[in-house]
């Protein structure tokens, strides 16, 4: 589902000169799950934005489905990332002047993709019922946090990218958010690679990783 080879990112700064990634090598199978650690600043983010299009590697191939998303025209990759890939952030990038339920309507109605049944199944799950006609500012940020994850799987995408997705919340809450997160990209059939700081959060992942100079390691 994900194969990535030889992949090279690095960035300059005036004379300064950064290497993020160094023939960095990976795979994931569909409707498998991955957590990703490593120190901040070892580029975990970076290599989310070159799985899904929104940076460019210096060298190295991205194969995601079969598509080279290391070399895909503009107007590709954002059809992938309009029905194929969900992205999911610390910061829920909810648009505050849609209600909740447009919110969670909002990427699935852009690729064609409502499924009334499966949207009352996702908000009942998440505890959102009787959440839909609030906007963003009325909810509290574990509700919003729910929002953004019915967004990212009511169209159920092949993979989703979660960068640091329970961040913001306390530990009571990242655990109670993380569990329904893990258990509801399951039941969509999607894959999912998660960026966190949490070995906690790692736990719920069927594999582990880490990033350190460049290169990911498996760990236990």
């Amino acid at each position: 589902m994900l194969t990535i080879s030889q992949l090279c990112k690095s960035y300059h700064t005036g004379d300064i000169h950064q290497t993020v990634l160094a023939d960095l090598a990976f795979g994931m199978t569909s409707s498998s799950s991955v957590a990703l650690l490593g120190e901040s600043g070892s580029g975990k983010s970076t290599l989310l934005h070159l799985i899904a299009g929104l940076e460019r590697p210096d060298s190295g191939e991205i194969d995601f489905a079969g598509v080279p998303v290391h070399a895909a025209p503009e107007a590709a990759l954002a059809e992938i990332r309009r029905g194929r890939i969900s992205l999911v952030f610390q910061q829920f990038h909810l648009i505050t002047t849609l209600d909740v339920r447009d919110n969670i309507r909002f990427q699935a109605a852009l690729c064609d993709r409502l499924d009334a049944a499966y949207e009352t199944e996702l908000t009942e799950r998440l505890g959102l019922d009787g959440q839909l006609d609030k906007y963003p500012h009325q909810l509290s940020r574990g509700q919003q946090q729910r929002v953004a994850i019915a967004r990212a799987l009511l169209h159920k995408p092949e993979l989703v990218l979660a960068d640091e997705p329970t961040g913001n919340l306390d530990e009571r809450s990242s655990q109670e958010v993380m569990g329904l997160f893990s258990e509801l990209v399951k039941r969509a059939g999607s894959s999912l690679l998660m960026v966190t700081h949490s070995r906690e959060m790692a736990a719920f992942m069927d594999r582990r990783v880490r990033l350190h100079d460049g290169q990911l390691t498996e760990i236990a």
